[in-house]
């Protein structure tokens, strides 16, 4: 057997019998030379090596597989029916189903008939949560959550030549560094964010080792500290060495400008190493990004964002990584002009709400960027927290799960008066 792809994963309250824990549902495809009775037999097989003990009916089990559909194929015995035969009535199977579905034309089951079977079953609401997790601590995001508090992702760049903050933080200088993560975490930031190669347009390139030893000594700067214990730890890396050293350094997840685009090894990587990963939109290289050709949308912009994020989504699941393990990005200031800066804040809601593209959590970067910039006429770009604020602000009022910013104290009480305004 191998898996294909899955859906998201969903926090579920139990259906049937209520007195129980929450659980984690899930939909695989899977590509087997099994035909149904022999696959039913393998399934069964792996829940008693997992433990699996039956005592009531629908009740605790600390794992559950159930053959949902196969192929074209309809079969009903005394241990088998396909497709399963209770699956229309239950949304913990419905929903990531169609996550698995949603493009499909062909098969038993047609995507728009899930649809119409969501629609009848969600009356009867089971509190369904998408999850994304981050770090050590078991921390998740519930993309789909309407109270889900909104993550600060705080910017540590480690390098001489990032746009507004370069040689602020000096990899060598140990003490100062682990005095700015603690100044990150006391102001409210639950994911630190550590780049050692600037993309701003034209950024001089760097090899691989020498990203690398700029990250690593923040990376054990970090797990050093006993406060940081909660912390989730994100590296701003395209390059798939980088990711790989960093992840077996204690990093948790990895946070790609590109998409997979710029190393044609990173999406295998990411799969190998089964951490988190922030998939961003943009054309072109920092170089080319902002060349005429790749700032043109003739078929609209958030449509062509959704379209081409899409498809690296697809790329990425080909490649083997979960689709419980992705947060996208629609990438602001990459490959967009400031209008169009503007125009991906007042659209977030239908980047978020595309079909194919629901449930998965989105992170919005416009921290200190140059649209701000031009439209506030703050030209230095440390001075533009009050423009920033506004940005959050219709970030989160967008529906994203995560805002990466600088000014981490005072975008934090920025989402939470937003949390609380738009969070209910």
């Amino acid at each position: 057997m191998r898996v294909v792809q899955t859906s998201s994963l969903y926090e579920t309250e139990p259906m049937y019998v209520q007195d129980q824990e929450r659980f984690l549902n899930g939909v695989c495809e899977i590509d087997t030379t099994l035909r149904p009775m022999d696959l039913l037999d393998k399934l069964q097989a792996i829940e008693h090596d997992m433990g699996r003990v039956k005592t009531v009916d629908k009740g605790p089990r600390s794992i559950d597989l159930d053959l949902l559909l196969y192929k074209s194929e309809h079969l009903t015995t005394d241990r088998l029916t396909v497709p399963h035969a209770l699956m229309w009535e239950r949304e913990f199977v419905l929903r990531p189903l169609r996550d698995v579905l949603v493009n499909r034309t062909q098969g038993a089951v047609n995507p728009r008939s899930l649809d119409d079977s969501l629609q009848r079953v969600e009356h009867k609401p089971l509190n369904m949560f998408s999850q994304v997790p981050l770090g050590s601590e078991s921390a998740v995001i519930r993309a789909n959550d309407p109270r889900r508090p909104t993550r600060v992702m705080s910017i540590l760049n480690v390098t001489p030549d990032s746009f507004s903050d370069g040689g602020k933080n000096d990899p060598t200088e140990d003490e100062a560094l682990k005095a700015t993560i603690l100044s990150h975490i006391a102001s409210g930031a639950t994911i630190i964010d550590v780049g050692g190669q600037s993309s701003r347009p034209n950024a001089p390139d760097i090899t691989a080792d020498d990203e690398l030893a700029r990250i690593l000594p923040a990376i054990a700067a970090i797990k050093s500290l006993p406060e940081a214990a909660h912390i989730a730890i994100s590296i701003d890396t395209y390059r798939a060495a980088v990711a790989s050293a960093a992840v077996q350094a204690g990093a948790h997840i990895i946070n790609d400008i590109s998409a997979g685009t710029l190393d044609p090894d990173m999406l295998s990587t990411i799969a190998r190493l089964g951490c988190t990963y922030v998939m961003m939109h943009m054309r072109g290289t920092p170089a080319t990004m902002q060349d005429p050709e790749n700032l043109a949308y003739p078929f609209g912009l958030i449509h062509t964002i959704c379209v081409e994020i899409r498809a690296r989504l697809d790329a990425a699941q080909a490649a083997g990584i979960r689709r419980w393990r992705i947060i996208l990005d629609p990438g602001i200031g990459f490959a967009k002009t400031p209008e169009q800066n503007v125009e991906i804040l007042r659209g977030l809601p239908a980047l978020v709400g595309y079909r194919g593209l629901e449930n998965i959590p989105w992170m919005v970067g416009s921290s200190r960027k140059g649209f701000i910039g031009k439209i506030t006429g703050v030209e230095v770009a440390k001075e533009r927290s009050w423009g920033t604020a506004a940005t959050v602000t219709a970030a989160v009022q967008g529906g994203a799960s995560v805002v990466r910013v600088h000014d981490v104290g005072e975008m934090a009480q920025v989402v939470k008066m937003a949390d609380a305004m738009y969070r209910v």
